[in-house]
């Protein structure tokens, strides 16, 4: 059979005389999932660009399967030239797909299709750009940060989306409940090189973690080797009778191979300043209260928020999550109740718009707020090119404009700036858009180690499933409830999780007149399952085990980047025999499935 239907290899790419990918690959089977990690900065987002065609590499080679269909999620889409979102999606569409999937998409991710593209938020653009992707069902997805700007209900919703397609996808993202939900195999790109691992996401950041060790092993063996080599030439008596040049020469080597050894790119310091305590109870909410254009977005809502609490706030795009935060935080004074806030409070604020940001200022002068090159953290001065290490920024950096760097880097100078003020309550709204997974590790770690309060604002459930000790949701129509624990623990409370504001209102269907009310007519019966049917339902998961075995041993062949090459006949054969087996492996899960959907039904039929 013939090759991947994308192979990228040996891929070449740098801006300047920065070199950003050194040998990149990338092979992308029929039905695979792979996601694609690594550092902000590191390339994720321009190796996917070439794989789209969009990026001429600098060197390497692209080969797409002819008749391939490809579909590219840019983070950034571009809907200018398109009277509405409807048109925007149609354009989509191949000769041979169904034009109704059009508006069924942008229906479910509550979209009319009537927009206009420049009256679109963030998100807004970012669902009609998967309704887009999504429609003509390619045979390979390319997707990047899919879960940017979207609430919950459209992340569960996009995800099941995913799961239920059989095309081939990539996708770049920091949500690590996203990831693991839809990843089967992984593609790392450090340094400018790709390392591969067919697991998926629940199992890559132990391998990660190896091989880092493994590295740093290997460089300690050499140091140690280069000191070793270093003392025969100073004290050895051969050395002092007459110089061995091949020992020379292999210790020359030895200092150049040390010198041009990239290591793991420096891990972000995360430390808050912290301000003296504040008093035991933080906020007290006395059955508040906040209506616009006659919809309640906070009814009667009481909550106690103490100190060391770490609070999040759930709920669907529109409920009013930033404004219950405001309300909680005394920005915004409530229609009724009351608000109190505790004595010795001092908060720090990271807005997810990064609207405080002045494009035009230097990186060093928004650190330092203009004044010198010290930054203060927790009361001690620091120098500015240091503390910009500490997240990952480079010392030529310094004197760049804000607006120029990445959403990433936007995201980290917000951390830096709001972790160098004193404080006692950290408010934080949508704190995880466009950071790393590395840099993710670190904010929670220091969250979990802030002795002051946290309230936090956030669509990322693994996120506060390990931060948060309370969550408040939203229950629609205004209401509010506080469950203890992070989002599962919620979840597992509450039976849901977070639903549509549409869905989660609570309201009730119209009713239809007596005389619009069709005859009810009995209820038919609901068939047994027949003996083979049920026989099936028993063998159907032994089968299915063993398929994933046999795809798991010959994803394992194909992982050898050299095979097509030394054997084009094993890999052929190889990649067709997986093709059958997952196409065999989808049709015996379906299978179970429906006849699984089937024995529930039965079994709860009424006995006649």
């Amino acid at each position: 059979m013939a090759p991947p239907l994308l192979l990228l290899q040996g891929i070449r790419q740098g801006f300047g005389s920065t070199p950003l990918l050194l040998d990149a690959t990338l092979s992308v089977a029929p039905g695979e999932r792979l996601a694609l990690v690594g550092r902000n900065g590191s390339g994720k987002s321009t190796l996917l660009k070439v794989a789209a065609g969009l990026v001429a590499p600098d060197g390497g080679s692209r080969f797409v399967q002819p008749g391939t269909t490809l579909r590219y999620l840019p983070q950034e889409p571009d809907l200018s030239g398109h009277p509405n979102t409807l048109s925007y999606v149609e354009a989509a569409l191949g000769p041979g797909d169904d034009p109704y999937r059009a508006r069924h998409l942008l229906e479910e991710l509550g979209l009319t299709g009537e927009e206009a593209p420049a009256s679109l938020s963030g998100g807004e653009a970012r669902r009609a750009a998967l309704a887009a992707v999504l429609a003509p069902s390619p045979d390979i997805l390319l997707l990047d940060e899919p879960t940017n700007h979207l609430d919950l209900p459209a992340i569960e919703w996009l995800e099941s989306e995913l799961s239920a397609m059989r095309s081939a996808m990539v996708i770049i993202s920091h949500d690590r409940r996203f990831l693991e939900s839809l990843s089967r195999a992984m593609v790392w790109l450090d340094r400018g090189t790709t390392r591969r691992l067919d697991q998926g996401f629940a199992g890559f950041e132990a391998w990660r973690d190896q091989v880092l060790e493994e590295e740093e092993r290997d460089a300690h063996k050499l140091a140690r080797e280069i000191v070793r080599e270093e003392h025969w030439l100073r004290y050895g008596v051969t050395a002092r009778r007459k110089r061995n040049m091949r020992r020379v020469g292999e210790l020359q080597s030895l200092r150049e191979k040390h010198r041009q050894r990239r290591g793991p790119q420096g891990g972000v310091r995360l430390a808050s300043s912290e301000a003296d305590g504040s008093g035991t109870q933080v906020v007290v909410a006395d059955h508040i209260s906040k209506s616009y254009d006659g919809r309640a977005v906070v009814r009667d809502v009481s909550v106690r928020i103490l100190r060391g609490d770490r609070i999040g706030i759930v709920g669907p795009n529109g409920a009013g999550k930033t404004t219950l935060l405001n309300m909680l935080t005394g920005v915004l004074p409530p229609d009724s109740g009351e608000i109190r806030l505790g004595t010795g409070i001092e908060m720090v604020t990271l807005d997810q718009r990064r609207a405080s940001l002045d494009d035009s200022m230097t990186l060093s002068d928004s650190l330092t707020e203009g004044r010198g090159d010290m930054v203060h953290v927790g009361g001690a001065p620091r120098h500015v090119i240091g503390y910009m290490k500490d997240f990952l920024f480079l010392p030529e950096q310094a004197r760049t404009p804000l607006g120029v760097l990445s959403g990433g880097e936007r995201a980290r100078v917000m951390l830096a700036r709001a972790m160098a003020r004193p404080s006692n309550l950290l408010v934080l709204d949508e704190p995880t858009n466009d950071l790393d997974l590395e840099t993710l590790d670190l904010l929670q770690e220091m969250i979990a180690d802030y002795a002051g309060t946290v309230l936090v604002v956030s669509h990322d459930r693994d996120f506060l499933d390990r931060v948060a000790t309370s969550v408040i949701a939203y229950e629609g129509d205004g209401r509010w409830a506080d469950y203890a624990g992070g989002y599962s623990d919620m979840v597992a409370q509450r039976g849901h999780g977070v639903r549509a504001r549409a869905a989660a209102t609570g309201a009730p269907p119209p009713k239809s007149t007596p005389a619009a009310r069709p005859a009810a007519k009995p209820e038919p019966a609901r068939p047994r399952l027949t003996m083979g049917e049920r026989q099936a339902l028993k063998t159907l998961p032994g089968e299915m085990e063993k398929l994933s075995a046999e795809i798991a041993k010959l994803n394992d062949i194909l992982a050898d980047q050299q095979l097509y090459a030394r054997d084009p006949a094993r890999f052929a054969k190889a990649t067709e025999l997986l093709t059958a087996r997952q196409r065999a492996l989808a049709e015996a899960e379906e299978r179970w499935l429906e006849l699984e959907m089937r024995r529930e039904e039965a079994e709860g039929a009424p006995a006649r």
